[in-house]
């Protein structure tokens, strides 16, 4: 036993040594020494490890409606990395933030460029749809409005509907088990099959249901984490998000 651990020991040493060489031979065809090439290693790390907590702060500062604090911290993760995504089951890109924001303090023309903008990345951002619509909405753009609001409730719907029954053995079933958020959509989309309707009060409804989504996100890691830990002190184990 001993033996074969000392043997994985110098197989593991010697791949290390040849990538180390592999390396050094690509920085010499650049020009670059590896105290320089590790130097912007680093600092690129660095970059990366400010732009996530720069996010989170933001996206914190949303959820606790701290609009103006979570603005800023989006309009500088945006400057950095506009392309920043956040999540694992349900993937939103910094730009849904940062028009979610623009929304929540009122910058509704520069909030539906940003919106339209995240669903130009990434058509499936269903919670950015729900917001264009939002903002429409509250622009005049009554017909639009009520479409994208419609059309993203259908895509969260559907979101929630996946992943509780095809990960419902691991973490699906985490997700809406009350189907609380669903049993919303269902009802707003009656609402609007039926025409005649308030649109405030769709918009006062759809603002819920995004601000709910959004705390599932953290609702089901939490559940799911808490199962994981008690399934290990059992000794068993669950399977995460992917």
């Amino acid at each position: 036993m001993v033996e074969l651990y000392t043997l994985n020991s110098i197989i593991r040493r010697r791949m290390l040594d040849y990538k180390i060489i592999i390396i050094r031979r690509g920085l010499m065809k650049t020009g670059l020494s590896l105290g320089l090439f590790l130097m912007v290693a680093l600092i690129g790390g660095c970059a990366s490890l400010q732009v996530s907590t720069d996010f989170q702060a933001g996206r914190n500062a949303l959820i606790t409606g701290k609009s103006e604090v979570a603005l800023s911290y989006f309009q500088s993760v945006a400057e950095k990395d506009p392309n920043y995504r956040y999540g694992t089951a349900y993937r939103q890109g910094v730009l849904s933030y940062l028009g979610r924001a623009e929304y929540a303090v009122g910058q509704l023309p520069q909030a539906q460029k940003t919106l339209e903008r995240a669903l130009a990345a990434n058509r499936d951002e269903d919670l950015a749809r729900v917001y264009l619509g939002l903002v429409l909405a509250r622009s005049g753009e009554r017909q639009r409005g009520v479409s994208e609001i419609e059309n993203g409730m259908k895509g969260i719907y559907g979101f929630l509907e996946y992943v509780t029954e095809a990960h419902r053995f691991s973490f699906g079933r985490f997700w809406d088990p009350a189907r609380a958020i669903r049993s919303a959509i269902q009802s707003d989309l009656a609402m609007i099959s039926r025409r005649e309707f308030e649109v405030e009060r769709l918009i006062v409804s759809a603002e819920a249901i995004g601000k709910q989504m959004e705390d599932e996100v953290d609702r089901a890691r939490q559940d799911e984490t808490r199962e994981l830990s008690r399934q290990n002190d059992g000794g068993s184990s669950g399977g995460g998000q992917p």
